[in-house]
């Protein structure tokens, strides 16, 4: 019971490693989004996007402002009065001090801006959206790297499973060659050109494997995860994306764009509007309020307060034909784009056509080459051709399968790049 119990977890355990081991092209995509260094600016947009907001509200708090002054001036203001003209005597007009000292403390309120803060803060959160979007966009284009990177690792892998099997073919041969050689059947030429095709066959695997390494080892830095000889490359279906929306990431930074630009409108309409506020000074100097005493005093002042800046009326039409100038570029960008994609969209569709079509005859092809090369493995035997002529054959059977192979993996790797114009 308890070895059944035992060979239960293992078999378990195989069956759990192996899903481990599958990697699938969606999740390079996810993962290699979640790696790259960029991500962590959306946390970073976000935290500036708190400060800058935070900053914009206390706008609304009472604002406080202090200042002093000492100053020593040539002259001072007296009254022109001479009191002993009129006959009076021993007494005199005081005058102010040529030095003169004083400090205030102004404190505003804003009861109302024309609503310039709150177009203030419309501005900055349409500016970090248009800096998430940007974020967005790049992320986005990992997909086309990751597409690259696993359909040629697929591509590596299916011709290195099938050259190990031209090796097998061309191994069989040599053997049989060389027995032939024995029995006088064939000769020395005819071993070596098998034996040729062999040892290039081996080059070619050694190849196919580097190229292989390589490719994993990039894919394994971006998507932030080890991935070793156990893993299995799972092969997606060749299915078009029959959507022909576009829905990429783009677009939803051309429409952030467009949405910053008018609330920078919303901006100039703000800066047209009167200030009304409350305000209150207390100051210490001398003189005080008093411009007739010489001593220095306490003294304040309070009240509402109107501000109308006329200038910016000057402005407002050129700053608004600005703005739409711009707005029209950014929907110029939309369009340039949209034509873009389109045409990448009938390139690629015309790409699978194609691919498509080829496929409808590789598997003849490679029928038909395998019946010639097991006819010419056949006559070979009775000695009516040369070793060349079936290295030759051989070789066109392998060809054709090659074919098959990038036909396929080019077929899928269009699909995924038309995906990836739509995001679809």
């Amino acid at each position: 019971m308890k070895k059944q119990l035992v060979v239960s977890l293992l078999l378990v355990g195989m069956c759990g490693s192996s899903a481990r081991a599958q990697l699938r092209i969606e999740d390079c995509h996810r993962k290699a989004q979640a790696n790259y260094p960029l991500i962590k600016q959306y946390d970073l947009i976000e935290k500036t996007k708190q400060y800058s907001l935070a900053n914009a509200n206390k706008g609304y708090l009472p604002q406080a402002a202090f200042s002093g002054k000492a100053t020593y001036q040539s002259e001072v203001t007296e009254l022109p009065i001479d009191l002993s003209r009129l006959g009076i005597t021993g007494v005199s007009i005081p005058s102010l001090s040529k030095d003169q000292y004083g400090a205030t403390l102004d404190v505003t309120q804003t009861l109302w801006d024309g609503g310039t803060i709150k177009s203030q803060k419309d501005g900055l959160r349409a500016a970090a959206e248009v800096d998430r979007k940007n974020v967005e966009v790049g992320l986005y284009a990992l997909n086309e790297r990751v597409n690259q990177l696993y359909f040629g690792i697929l591509l590596a892998d299916a011709r290195i499973r099938q050259n190990r099997l031209l090796q097998d073919n061309l191994a069989q041969n040599e053997d049989r060659l060389r027995s032939y050689l024995h029995n006088g059947m064939a000769g020395q030429a005819d071993l070596d050109a098998i034996r040729v095709d062999r040892l290039k066959a081996i080059q070619q695997n050694a190849e196919l494997v580097n190229t292989k390494k390589s490719y994993v080892a990039m894919l394994s830095l971006l998507i932030g995860e080890e991935l070793g000889e156990d893993t299995e490359w799972v092969k997606p279906e060749a299915v078009r994306p029959l959507d022909p929306s576009v829905k990429r990431p783009e677009l939803g930074l051309f429409d952030a764009q467009i949405g910053s630009l008018e609330a920078q409108y919303r901006q100039i309409t703000a800066g047209l509007m009167p200030k009304v506020g409350l305000f209150a000074t207390g100051g210490y100097g001398k003189p005080g309020l008093n411009m007739l005493d010489n001593n220095a005093s306490a003294y304040y002042l309070g009240g509402i307060r109107l501000t109308w800046k006329i200038g910016n009326f000057y402005t407002r039409k050129n700053s608004r034909k600005i703005i739409r100038a711009k707005i029209n570029a950014v929907e110029q960008q939309r369009e340039t784009f949209l034509f873009n994609t389109r045409l990448d969209m009938a390139r690629k569709n015309g790409e699978i056509d194609q691919y498509v079509e080829q496929l409808k005859y590789d598997d003849e092809i490679i029928a038909l080459r395998g019946s010639v090369r097991r006819a010419s493995e056949a006559r070979m035997a009775n000695g009516t051709i040369s070793g060349v002529d079936l290295a030759r054959d051989i070789n066109a059977e392998q060809m054709a399968i090659e074919d098959k192979i990038l036909h396929e993996m080019q077929l899928l790797l269009t699909i995924y790049n038309l995906k990836f114009a739509t995001n679809n």
